[in-house]
């Protein structure tokens, strides 16, 4: 008798393993469909975000070529100073793909002076008290044309605070220390560094070691020392093969 049911049992349990592997095998296909879908999805949302970011790059650019364009003087200034800005950040640790906007904020750093007159904004004399105080409104006004320009993110804070001064006597709002966005800080490096080693109707450009220097001088009053200390460990030459590049 038991070896009756023994025979029987046997085909039984043969015949359930076999559904369940059948079984095992069919959900293991369906996850793979499931995984192969899955990276199809994110390949597509991939490059769907990848194209939206070139149309905000490139729409970000022609906004900073028509402000430049006012003056052949600063031809490219933002181009190099966000070429410089941004091998500076990664010295500093700023995460650029956190961060993508910080790009777009030192391209647009003097995007407020379209309100700035061309008799004051180009004028070759010194400038009176007041003229002075409409210049320094360039980076509010900048930001406020930005305002609702929501993919810009924390790029607007470079356009507001790219004046701002380490000890606190800058503008537009006194920001002293680190409460200035490290953005901004890192940006006032770079644009002094462009700014000394660039010709000017009114002076000649500094070599690299006189502008590097020079910035050595305000570490402390107008840098910030940690950005101006990983500043000193990029070389020359980095600086002078990104200008070239341009």
């Amino acid at each position: 008798m038991s070896a009756g049911i023994e025979e029987d049992t046997v085909p039984l349990l043969r015949a359930r393993l076999e559904r369940t592997e059948q079984q095992a095998a069919s959900r293991q296909r369906q996850l793979e469909r499931y995984a192969a879908d899955l990276r199809e999805v994110f390949k597509q949302e991939r490059t769907r975000a990848q194209e939206l970011r070139r149309s905000y790059r490139a729409t970000v650019r022609a906004l900073s070529n028509a402000v430049e364009a006012r003056d052949a003087y600063t031809g490219k200034h933002a181009e190099r100073v966000t070429a410089y800005g941004m091998e500076l950040a990664r010295a500093v640790g700023l995460s650029l793909e956190e961060s993508p906007q910080i790009e777009f904020g030192f391209l647009l750093h003097d995007i407020g002076k379209v309100a700035v007159p061309d008799a004051i904004l180009f004028k070759t004399s010194k400038l009176t008290d007041e003229e002075y105080a409409l210049i320094a409104q360039h980076p509010v006004v900048g930001a406020e044309i930005l305002r609702d320009v929501d993919f810009l993110g924390e790029g607007k804070l470079v356009v507001r605070h790219h004046h701002e001064r380490w000890d606190g006597t800058g503008y537009p709002d006194g920001l002293a220390g680190e409460e200035i966005p490290l953005a901004a800080r890192v940006f006032s490096v770079a644009d002094t560094l462009d700014a000394l080693t660039t010709d000017r109707p009114y002076r000649p450009a500094s070599p690299w070691d006189e502008a590097r220097a020079e910035i050595r001088r305000f570490s402390g009053t107008q840098f910030d020392p940690t950005v101006v200390d990983a500043f000193d460990q990029i070389p020359d030459e980095q600086f002078a093969r990104l200008r070239g590049a341009l």
